[in-house]
């Protein structure tokens, strides 16, 4: 039985950590859910509930990354509160549309954001632009996140 939920456990981390760059898989639920197979497998004797706590708040963390990320880079540069919500909303909406969709969500919300408040497209390109390497530093930041799920289990079972 252990090795069926070690074998689950892996297979959910892999699968996680793709997720987390790609929006169809939800990826540190994967991540999580892999890690408390893996806690279970060995009855919580070298990873208890506390370091699944901790895991579990840094991936709920991680879902809010996309959203201040985008909104933070377009604000960056001094773009209007309408290109910095419409960086935000794009992000959400870009979900609905894959993986171009979340590349290009933040940027395109940000220039109508932008666009609505002041008619200038030099000005909405750069706030788009900003929303998009925000959004890009985002999904790094997200990366390091779930990569620290996984260190913080790893570390916790080994130690």
């Amino acid at each position: 039985m252990a090795l069926v939920l070690w074998i689950l456990a892996v297979i959910l981390v892999i699968v996680g950590l793709v997720g987390i760059v790609l929006p169809a898989l939800p990826g540190t639920i994967l991540i999580l859910a892999g890690l408390v197979l893996a806690a279970w497998a060995d009855d919580f004797a070298r990873v208890g509930p506390g370091m699944l706590v901790l895991i579990g708040v840094i991936g709920v963390a991680s879902y809010g990354v996309d959203f201040v990320a985008a909104a933070v880079g377009a604000k960056h540069i001094g773009a209007s509160k309408r290109a910095m919500v419409g960086a935000g909303l794009g992000t959400l909406a870009g979900l609905f549309f894959g993986i171009v969709g979340v590349i290009v969500g933040p940027l395109v919300g940000a220039v109508i954001g932008e666009l609505t408040q002041h008619r200038d497209w030099k000005r909405a390109g750069r706030a788009g632009l900003a929303a998009w390497i925000g959004f890009a530093i985002g999904t790094a930041v997200k990366v390091a996140m779930a990569f620290a799920m996984v260190g913080l289990f790893a570390a916790a079972y080994l130690f």
